[in-house]
């Protein structure tokens, strides 16, 4: 990569909040939409299983089009590339509550979801690139910063909500307000841009690296764990334990507090520790979540069990990404190729609980996401980098980073 040449301290931290923005932007547009289904359901007049089959088409849009993004981030460079995909993804917030059947609505969803996973691999590449320069790790808290702005954007879709406003007026304006903030984000983050004379442009379409395939691996034993406690957490308080509506709805709440602060301070317990200790050690809490909610039959017990898993899980996603842009010679394929495992992990998981749920249990589905759980102190190795010059920072080495002053 070669681009601009004032990479000063100072002008990195710049890019690093900058790249901060960018995620709790594009989080914050899945907030926004996520909190007005209710009212796309109703204007689409739909059920709730055709609800559930609209709903499949970001994630098929995102699977299909993100290997598309390795030669759109090599031809227009990192910074316009990202500008372009981040304004697409903003915007396509607007289409959604236009939709007047399923079909329009499936449609503007796979759209959506396209545009969604583009800009996703776009910023994680940009970020990994920002997170290269610093010489520590970053990721795990950019992550948190998305979740930072889908907690923003569900909290004014809340409110809209509470409102009645109609949501074309509401998501345009959010469309509007969230594209103006991601093209001034943008202007921050590093401008990096393919030597194109010494490298050769990646395919139109191209597929994962096979290196990325098993770090990808990592990512769908977490998204999945992540799938079906943020969907199912709260059922299996109502349905195995016989809680009341407020107690089963904080064990999703749990979840999720838990998994955003731990990415939020992630960063530094992976600088200290190394990747593949802090997802052994992680891959192990969550275990013991999992162990907590399908042994101890109370409602205590599975709440910290959720929180645990939230915990245990929450940097592996961020830590995946990282080691597959340092995986290969093409970062923005190799990431496309690791979001692409992690996306289907997270359109399978709801409905793959529910199958098993639906044949046995839901202790016995939970007692898969404890497996899974497992798998990551097995599989945590895949992260492992080899050192390949003396600039790699220690925590994307084998080793611990030496503790800063």
């Amino acid at each position: 990569m070669t681009g601009e040449t004032d990479l000063s301290p100072a002008r990195l931290r710049h890019a690093r909040f900058a790249i901060a923005g960018v995620f709790c932007a594009h989080g914050a547009v899945t907030g926004s939409f996520a909190t007005r289904i209710p009212w796309i359901q109703d204007h689409a007049q739909l059920s709730a299983g055709t609800l559930g089959l609209a709903l499949a088409f970001p994630a098929v849009g995102a699977a299909l089009t993100m290997p598309l993004a390795g030669r759109i981030n090599h031809r227009l460079g990192a910074r316009t590339a990202l500008r372009v995909l981040l304004s697409l993804w903003t915007l396509a917030l607007i289409l959604p509550s236009l939709a007047p059947n399923l079909w329009t609505l499936c449609f503007v969803l796979f759209v959506y979801g396209a545009t969604a996973g583009m800009s996703d691999v776009a910023m994680n590449a940009l970020g990994v690139e920002t997170e290269n320069r610093l010489g520590r790790s970053i990721m795990s808290s950019l992550h948190g910063m998305w979740s930072v702005g889908a907690l923003i954007g569900s909290a004014a879709g809340t409110v809209a909500a509470h409102a009645g406003a109609d949501a074309r007026l509401h998501h345009l304006v959010a469309a509007l307000a969230l594209t103006l903030a991601g093209l001034i984000a943008v202007r921050g983050v590093l401008d990096l841009r393919t030597d194109t004379g010494g490298e050769e442009a990646p395919p139109h379409f191209a597929l994962p690296p096979k290196s990325a395939l098993f770090i990808g691996a990592i990512g769908f034993c977490a998204v999945f764990a992540e799938g079906a406690s943020l969907d199912w957490s709260a059922v299996y308080l109502r349905d195995v334990l016989d809680t009341d509506a407020g107690l089963a709805a904080a064990s999703t709440t749990a979840f999720a507090l838990t998994m955003a602060l731990a990415r939020l301070v992630g960063d530094k317990v992976v600088d200290r520790f190394g990747a593949v200790r802090t997802v052994r050690v992680g891959g192990a809490l969550a275990t013991a979540g999992g162990l907590l909610v399908v042994l101890v039959h109370h409602p205590a017990a599975a709440l910290a069990g959720f929180g645990l898993i939230g915990l245990g899980i929450a940097v592996v996603v961020p830590l995946a990404f990282a080691a597959a842009a340092r995986s290969g010679p093409a970062p923005a394929q190799a990431i496309a190729g690791v979001a692409t495992i992690t996306y289907t992990s997270g359109l399978i998981a709801p409905s793959a609980i529910g199958a098993v749920a639906d044949a046995t249990s839901l202790v016995v589905s939970f007692g898969l996401v404890t497996l899974l759980s497992f798998a990551l102190i097995v599989g945590a190795t895949v992260l492992r980098q080899r050192p390949v010059t003396a600039g790699v920072p220690a925590a994307n080495r084998d080793e611990p980073a030496p503790i800063r002053p």
